[in-house]
Order: structure tokens, then sequence, then C-alpha cells
């Protein structure tokens, strides 16, 4: 008998492309503190929560606030970005997302949402998935960031599956790891080399093609 497989997606960078408007609210907020933040430095806050975040941002700046101001600056950061977040459409999910989604449908595939955002359901409702997902685990479900495995593992759980029959798709090196330390599978999605972690790695999301999925279910 075939052993029953689940998948658990990220979101940002694999279901919808986010990472431009926390980096644009980011940006913002550097600038207003002083000093600027470039798409380079962006990439060391995926994956990471907004506490964290806020943290490496002060930290590129050399600016040092009190906690009441770190709590302002968060809720200023996550009210502009919600301000984006708003306007999104159907037609920002990723390429090839629909299609993996329909296929894992066809054959009846439980699939699940594993992200650190305390925003993903609001996300996916604004794109029009989220009825799709047999579960949702977001920032509001877990204590610990990844690379820490808990948002995968509590989204085993959901999905009734078995850590090691689950399939991750991520995009972060921080959500490989994760991945790889619940003893799933993981399938990376960007730059090679830097994901060199993952099981499997894909340069973008078009890459999910029917062909790959088959070799990969089988």
């Amino acid at each position: 008998m075939k052993k029953e497989i689940g998948f658990i997606f990220d979101l940002d960078g694999v279901i919808v492309d986010t990472a431009k408007y926390h980096f644009l609210a980011w940006r913002n907020l550097a600038n207003s503190l002083g000093f600027d933040f470039t798409e380079e430095q962006n990439e060391l806050l995926k994956g990471v929560s907004r506490v964290k975040s806020l943290e490496i941002l002060l930290n590129i700046g050399k600016v040092e606030i009190s906690e009441e101001e770190k709590q302002k600056y968060l809720l200023q950061k996550n009210t502009e970005y919600l301000g984006y977040v708003n306007k999104m459409t159907d037609e920002e999910i990723l390429p090839g997302i629909n299609e993996l989604l329909n296929y894992l449908d066809s054959k009846g595939i439980k699939y699940a949402l594993g992200s650190a955002s305390k925003n993903a359901p609001l996300i996916l409702e604004k794109v029009g998935l989220i009825k799709r997902f047999a579960a949702i685990v977001d920032g509001n479900d877990v204590s610990k960031a990844k690379p820490d495995p808990e948002v995968f593992l509590i989204g085993a759980q959901k999905l009734q599956m078995k850590p090691e029959n689950c399939i991750v798709v991520e995009d972060a090196i921080a959500g490989v790891e994760a991945a790889n330390a619940a003893k799933m599978i993981s399938i990376g999605i960007g730059d090679a080399e830097l994901l060199k972690e993952a099981t499997y790695v894909l340069k973008d999301t078009s890459g999910f093609t029917v062909d790959f999925l088959k070799n990969l279910i089988n």
C-alpha cells in the first residue's frame, strides 16, 4: 500500500511574494530613523519574526531605542504592511502554484500552510486560497521561530500525518533547516547554493511541473 503524504507550504516567496511589501515598510521605518535599508539587507529578514527583524534593522542603523518605542515601531511597520496586503488579489499568486494545488487536489493529497506570519490567514483570504488548505499554522500558533521545526511539526499534526511523510516547500534557509530538523523532505525555492541543504531545489515556483511532482510523490 502506498504511504499517504502531505505537503506543508511556507507562504512568502512560495505561495505569494509579500517580501516586497515587507521591504517597503521596513525601508520607510529605517528612513524615518535616519538611515537607509537596502534590498540586499532585506534578505537578512527572510523567515524571521517581526520582533527579530526590528532588532536586525536597528543593528544595521546602529540605533538604540526603548522597549516602548520598539512596540510603537512594530505597530507602525505592521500597519503600513497591512495597507499593502489589503490591496492584494489572486493575481499575486506565484506562477505554477494554482496548477500545483489543483494537481494535489486531484490526487487527494492534503496540504497545510506553515508560516511565521500572523497575517497569513488574511493574505490567503485576499488571494482566494484560504479554503483550499486543510490546515493553517501561522505566527499565532507557534512560540519558536524557524529554524526550530515547531511550525512544521504542528502542521503535520494538523494534517494527521507522520513528520517523515510530509514534504515542505520553503524559500528561506531557516525554513529548510526547520524542515530538515523535523525529518521532512524539503524543497527549496530559489538560489541553489544558498538552499543547498534542501532535498531538492527549484529555481522558482514555475519548476513545479506535473512530471516533477509525479517523480516526487512516487
